[in-house]
């Protein structure tokens, strides 16, 4: 029996971009396409099979230790983009100050699909959700660079708004306006769920 749900919800990509391995920041660059292997992007920042940790994962391992990349792709949506920007008085949120990946449109609430949740696109290639991407500084410091004493207003807008980070499953192509469909694990809500409900 199938452990994956096929769903009626999908979404559309209206934006595709990477960021390149040299600097220091977290800027994407625009892209018609992307190809996707095993590793996420070849040639990507974020690529690889493995990965040192990060602040995530601090509680299971040490900072710098090599884990799984489960964290190849940073996905938003284009909704949760436009609710930020005008939060924090802007007009517009470039999805490239956020460092992303993929900008997606008509998926309710993506940033609380659930773990292990499936993006597929029209060749096949499929985007593992691991989990929510929590707000954090470094897209501050992007916005305030050009919006200067807006960037400090962010964590606090995206909060539940940030988007997921995914790993490649299948790889495949994706292009601008793909529709990928959304598939869940069938299962219901872990009954301790309180116990790490956000207070």
């Amino acid at each position: 029996m199938p452990a994956l749900k096929p769903t009626e919800f999908g979404a559309r990509v209206t934006w595709l971009g990477l960021v390149p391995t040299e600097g220091d920041d977290i800027r994407s660059s625009p892209a018609e396409a992307l190809s996707l292997g095993w590793e996420g992007i070849p040639g990507e920042r974020h690529a690889g099979l493995t990965r040192p940790s990060c602040s995530r994962v601090t509680s299971q391992h040490p900072r710098g230790t090599e884990i799984r990349n489960v964290r190849q792709l940073s996905v938003v949506a284009a909704e949760d983009l436009a609710a930020i920007a005008a939060q924090i008085g802007l007009g517009a949120l470039p999805p490239e100050w956020l460092g992303a990946t993929l900008v997606v449109e008509g998926l309710p609430d993506l940033t609380h699909v659930p773990p292990s949740s499936r993006l597929q696109g029209p060749d096949g290639v499929t985007l593992v959700v691991d989990m929510e991407n929590r707000p954090c500084h470094l897209p501050s410091r992007e916005i305030e660079r050009e919006a200067p004493g807006v960037g400090g207003r962010f964590k606090r807008a995206a909060e539940g708004r940030r988007g997921v980070t995914a790993w490649v499953e299948r790889p495949g192509t994706l292009s601008l306006g793909d529709r990928l469909a959304l598939h869940v694990p069938g299962q219901r809500l872990w009954a301790h769920h309180e116990a790490i409900a956000p207070k």
